[in-house]
C-alpha cells in the first residue's frame, strides 16, 4: 500500500508533541518550586534565621550622628536563652513578619532626653541605644528652642526611621532650662515621657566651666565668674553655670503642663557607679523590658567613667569621645562651701518637687 507523505500533517505533530513537553516542563517546574519554597520555610523555622532578621531590620538603619549601630550589640544576649533573650526573640518573630519588615517610618518622638547640660545626657543616650526597642537621634536637633519656626513635619523629617513598637527619642539639653519648651512640647504631645539627668549643681557648674574654657582658654577663672561681688560673697546666678543648677526654678514650669509621673529623674552620679542600676529604672520608665543590664558596662578607671563591652564585630570596647572624663580644674575651697550656701535651699525644694532625695550636700 502506498504511504502518502504530507508536509502540513507532520507539521502539526511536532507541534503537538512540543506543546505537550512545554506543558510537562512547566508542571516540573513549580512542583520543584513548591518543593524548595517549603524546604526553605521549614529551615528558617527550625535554625532560627528569623531571628537573624530580626536583627536585620532592628539594626539595619544608620544615622549619619551614629557612630556604632548599636542594635547589634544585643545579638550575644539573644543567643544565651536568657528571659530577656526569649522577650526580643518573640518581637522578632513579630517584627519580621510580612507586612512589618517594610513598616519603618519617622514619627514625632515618644520621649525627650530634655536636661542637664553637663549632666550626663550623652552617656544616657548612648547605653539607650543598646535596646533594640529605642530609635534615638544622635544629634541635638534643638527643635523646641532654636528651631521650632521650622514646624513639625521638618522636625519629624529629622528623626531616625523606627517599626512599630519602637520608641523613637532625642536629646537637647537645653530644653530644660528654656521657658517656652514646655508648652511647645505639651502641643506637640500631652502623653509624651520626658527624661531629666542631674547631678550636683556644683560639679555640673565646674564641668560646665571646663568645657567652656576648652574652647575660650582665655576667659576669668571659675571663682571670678561664680560672684558678683566676692568680697561681699554675693553669688551671680545669672551666670550660666550657675543658673543652670537652680533645678527647682526650671522645673515649675514643666509641672505647670506635664504631671510628675510624666517625668522621670536620672541620678547623675549613680549613671556614673551604677549604670545598669539606672538604666533598668529608665527602661521601666518608657514601658520597656530590662534588656540592658550589668553585662553590658565596664568601668574605665582611666576615664572614670564606664563604658560599652566590646560589641561583636568590633576590635575594641565603646567608651564616650575624649571630650567626656575632662580632668576639672581644682576650685578654692571656700568658694566651693559658698556654693553648697547658695545650693542648699534650692535643692531642698528641688528634692521635694521631684519626689527624691539625690544627697548632694
Amino acid at each position: 500500500m502506498a504511504i502518502f507523505y504530507h508536509p502540513y500533517l507532520e507539521t502539526r505533530r511536532l507541534l503537538h508533541k512540543l506543546l505537550v513537553m512545554l506543558s510537562l516542563c512547566t508542571i516540573c517546574a513549580s512542583l520543584f518550586y513548591f518543593l524548595g519554597g517549603c524546604c526553605e520555610t521549614d529551615i528558617v523555622e527550625n535554625t532560627g534565621l528569623g531571628q537573624s532578621t530580626q536583627l536585620f531590620f532592628t539594626g539595619r538603619y544608620h544615622e549619619k550622628n551614629v557612630s556604632y549601630d548599636s542594635n547589634f550589640i544585643n545579638a550575644p544576649s539573644l543567643a544565651t536563652g536568657s528571659p530577656d533573650a526569649v522577650g526580643t526573640s518573640a518581637r522578632s518573630l513579630e517584627t519580621s513578619s510580612p507586612g512589618k519588615d517594610w513598616a519603618a517610618a519617622r514619627r514625632l518622638p515618644q520621649a525627650l532626653i530634655i536636661g542637664v547640660k553637663k549632666g550626663g545626657t550623652r552617656a544616657l543616650l548612648e547605653f539607650l541605644r543598646l535596646h533594640p526597642d529605642i530609635r534615638a537621634l544622635g544629634s541635638e536637633p534643638h527643635f523646641f528652642d532654636r528651631h521650632y519656626a521650622r514646624g513639625l513635619n521638618w522636625y519629624r523629617s529629622m528623626m531616625p526611621k523606627a517599626l512599630d513598637g519602637q520608641i523613637v527619642m532625642e536629646k537637647t539639653p537645653r530644653y530644660f532650662v528654656t521657658a517656652e519648651t514646655p508648652a511647645r512640647i505639651y502641643a506637640m504631645s500631652k502623653e509624651i515621657k520626658l527624661i531629666v539627668v542631674v547631678r550636683d549643681p556644683i560639679t555640673r557648674a565646674i564641668s560646665d566651666y571646663t568645657q567652656i574654657i576648652s574652647k575660650t582658654p582665655d576667659i576669668p577663672s571659675f571663682e571670678t565668674l561664680t560672684f558678683k561681688n566676692r568680697t561681699m560673697g554675693q553669688i551671680d546666678a545669672l551666670w550660666s553655670p550657675i543658673w543652670i543648677g537652680m533645678y527647682a526654678q526650671h522645673l515649675e514650669k514643666w509641672l505647670a503642663y506635664f504631671p510628675p509621673s510624666q517625668i522621670h529623674f536620672v541620678h547623675g552620679e549613680r549613671l556614673i557607679s551604677d549604670p545598669a542600676g539606672e538604666l533598668g529604672k529608665v527602661q521601666d520608665f518608657l514601658g520597656l523590658q530590662r534588656i540592658i543590664t550589668d553585662k553590658h558596662f565596664y568601668f574605665n578607671k582611666t576615664k572614670g567613667f564606664p563604658c560599652l563591652k566590646k560589641p561583636e564585630g568590633s576590635s575594641k570596647p565603646h567608651c564616650l569621645g575624649k571630650t567626656k572624663g575632662r580632668t576639672h580644674p581644682k576650685i578654692d575651697p571656700k568658694v566651693i562651701q559658698r556654693l553648697k550656701d547658695f545650693y542648699h535651699p534650692h535643692n531642698l525644694k528641688f528634692y521635694q518637687m521631684a519626689g527624691q532625695d539625690f544627697g548632694w550636700q
